[in-house]
């Protein structure tokens, strides 16, 4: 049974939900509203980031749950056992794989996807690079772990600052001369903060944006679920690609219902481009895309 906390956050989540599409039709003074994006008809179908031109499945898996000094849930199941959970999740229909050098993920998704063909899957990797040089050391670093030329999405990771862009001007330079070399297709930024997350949706560099997004505030920048979806409608309105995380609060979303109405809520929100969900064995891989067909399901009916 759920808990009375639980329970109000299912019942917000709930009728979240369905005000979503409501919500995402809403106009702002911040910028001409886009339309809403595409309805793909299954979890694993592709989508397009904002105006980047880069295709990814719906759903992506995320390699970083409890991440922190080189190591995740996700690492610590062992390189054949991690290996064996991602190769699931690609012969199951995912393709955007979400690693990070705070993770360790890098040589994990080496090993899962040897022998695939680049072009198969697209990759997301981040860095806490501070200024050019030790940028431009990191995604060399980065590509020789992962066994590729390129990476296709590299973001600044957990800005908690309103200043990142001044902290982070090296990087970024050295960053935009990755991507005119060919070695990086996107860049962008994932925000912890109000505060970063605004000057993100205000910043042409930000072509991708790794934001925090559910219905029940749980992990995210706000307390108020508006005002991170405000940003995030403002980023859509520019064509920057939005990719949503802690779309199951950061794993406290135990209760099926729960991440139904998350599901729902961000899907029908349509300013979302695509979501990353850390995932630690099969039976979630499955479970994920089951859900994720329901919600789509839901939010279409919703939208007729």
């Amino acid at each position: 049974m759920m808990s009375p906390i639980h329970r109000r956050g299912f019942l917000a989540g709930t009728a979240a939900a369905g005000a979503a599409v409501a919500l995402a039709n809403t106009s702002h003074a911040s910028g001409a509203a886009r339309p809403l994006n595409r309805l793909p008809d299954g979890p694993t179908d592709t989508v397009t980031l904002g105006n980047t031109g880069i295709e990814v499945s719906l759903i992506g898996m995320g390699t970083g749950s409890n991440g922190v000094n080189q190591s995740s849930n996700q690492t610590k199941l062992g390189v054949k056992e991690c290996a064996r959970l991602i190769r699931h999740a690609f012969d199951s229909g995912i393709r955007f794989f979400d690693v990070a050098d705070q993770y360790g993920s890098h040589h994990y998704l080496r090993e899962a996807l040897k022998g695939i063909p680049r072009d198969q899957y697209v990759i997301q990797t981040k860095t806490h690079a501070n200024d050019f040089r030790e940028a431009k050391s990191h995604l060399e670093r980065f590509r020789m772990e992962l066994g590729v030329d390129y990476v296709d999405t590299l973001l600044l990771h957990c800005m908690q600052t309103a200043d990142w862009t001044d902290k982070k001007a090296g990087a970024m330079e050295y960053i935009s001369e990755a991507k005119e070399a060919g070695l990086v297709r996107a860049h962008g930024v994932s925000c912890h903060g109000m505060d970063p997350l605004r000057v993100a949706a205000q910043t042409p560099w930000v072509e991708v944006d790794l934001a925090r997004v559910n219905p029940e505030a749980v992990a995210m920048d706000s307390a108020d679920p508006s005002e991170v979806t405000d940003q995030l409608r403002i980023m859509h309105n520019a064509g920057k690609g939005v990719i949503g995380m802690k779309i199951c609060g950061n794993g406290q979303f135990k209760e099926p219902e729960r991440r139904d109405a998350s599901l729902r809520f961000v899907f029908g929100l349509g300013i979302v481009d695509a979501i990353v969900v850390g995932l630690e064995s099969t039976e979630q891989v499955d479970d994920l895309l089951s859900r994720a067909q329901s919600a789509l399901n839901f939010v279409r009916s919703e939208r007729a």
